[in-house]
């Protein structure tokens, strides 16, 4: 009898396919590192793997254990591999040898493996993200660099630097016990978020928004709650970037310029995914706000409930901010709660708080932004006019550019 499915004719296998194998790639990759330790082997395994199911899957048909089939065909391209190249490890690869596709399982831990293991605390934030999109994420190398808007050049470099560190300590990819995944997890998280803040609102380049990088950043963040769904801050991040994405499509206009929070066609924000941001946040709400990103899911929250921008709970949110700092205290943040403390206590407030981060953020164009807004709520338009021209010249990002410059040219004919 044969072990191949017929796939229907009104679901498209090629789709199915690029789907089932972006899901099940991190978790094979990451068994044959934890097994073998050797990330560039493993990964062009994978990769070969990879290529024979796209090859054919499409003609034959998806197997009936997608995961394991793609288990031994890596299993035997590591094996050939390592005994070409790795004498020593010829004992390891006898096992490789049988004609078993569980000759190694693989589970759910693996992809967390993979997680833990791309974010070890030896590499950067740079290239921590740039790893994880590479051997979790299963973007192609070209994909990271347009993301980042570096040269694929300098994007490869980057990845190959991450895993020569790797290879220089001692057992990087050994099992991950409770206490190193402890002490991992911040990174994890931290990560996540990175990659998702620079899709949700891009640094610099003519596009507000990467909706391949943020979508990622919620497909990977999912990833991780599956596996600690218990987890308030790993909940509070899925959370929190649900319910920022559920404004994407309301954040920019018809030609691709900024439209800010206040200004927003609530109508077009996605009630799906508020609803499910909500649920995750208010889940995690009986053990307390006990982390940044829970503490973050809640304002998002607040928001998300404001049926109108003037509905909107700033004394609550005012209070969510004065906590995330206890936990994150670092300029932005106060930033933000400048413009918290504003639309309690008057634009003089959050003024003066503003004018405590010139030294931290001095050359960061969301002082001048903020400081703008506030000028112009105050009724003081000369100096709104100003900020936002510095604004709008320090700042790469041509959306924001624009909208600064549109700003502060209608505060000058009004």
């Amino acid at each position: 009898m044969s072990n191949r499915r017929v796939v229907p004719d009104d679901t498209p296998l090629p789709a199915r396919a690029e789907d089932l194998l972006r899901e099940l790639a991190p978790q094979v990759l990451g068994a044959l590192v934890r097994r073998f330790g050797d990330f560039d082997t493993a990964e062009d395994a994978v990769q070969e793997a990879l290529l024979a199911a796209a090859t054919q899957w499409p003609v034959e048909g998806l197997p009936d254990n997608p995961r394991g089939w793609l288990m031994q065909v890596a299993q035997r391209r590591m094996a050939d591999a390592v005994r070409a190249e790795v004498a020593r490890r010829r004992r390891e690869t006898t096992a490789f040898d049988r004609d078993v596709p569980d000759a190694m399982p693989v589970d759910q831990d693996d992809t967390l493996a993979m997680f833990f293991l791309c974010c070890h605390p030896a590499l950067s934030s740079a290239s921590a993200i740039a790893l994880t999109l590479r051997a979790v994420g299963g973007l192609g190398t070209a994909e990271i660099a347009h993301a980042f808007l570096l040269p694929e050049t300098t994007m490869a470099q980057r990845i190959t630097r991450a895993k020569k560190k790797l290879a220089t300590l001692d057992r990087p990819f050994a099992g991950i016990d409770e206490l190193s995944r402890s002490e991992r997890l911040g990174t994890v998280l931290h990560v996540l978020y990175l990659i998702f803040t620079e899709g949700s609102t891009s640094t610099a380049g003519p596009d507000l928004h990467r909706v391949d990088l943020s979508t990622e950043a919620i497909r990977l963040a999912r990833a991780v709650h599956r596996l600690l769904p218990d987890h308030t801050e790993v909940t509070g991040l899925l959370a929190l970037m649900l319910l920022t994405d559920a404004r994407r499509a309301a954040r920019t206009g018809a030609h691709g310029e900024l439209i800010p929070l206040a200004e927003q066609n609530r109508a077009r924000w996605d009630r799906t995914q508020i609803t499910e941001g909500v649920r995750l946040t208010t889940s995690t709400l009986a053990q307390g706000l006990s982390g940044p990103y829970q503490i973050q899911a809640a304002i998002a929250v607040l928001h998300a409930q404001a049926v109108r921008a003037e509905d909107t709970d700033w004394s609550k949110i005012l209070d969510l901010y004065l906590l995330l700092e206890k936990f994150a205290d670092n300029p932005i943040v106060t930033l933000n709660r400048a413009v918290a403390t504003a639309m309690v206590h008057g634009p003089a407030a959050g003024l003066a708080l503003a004018a405590t981060l010139d030294d931290q953020l001095s050359t960061n164009h969301r002082l001048d932004a903020v400081r703008g807004h506030l000028h112009e709520m105050a009724g003081d338009f000369p100096a709104a006019i100003a900020h936002y021209t510095a604004a709008a010249a320090r700042t790469p990002s041509s959306p924001e550019n624009h909208y600064l410059t549109l700003r502060a040219a209608r505060l000058r004919h009004s």
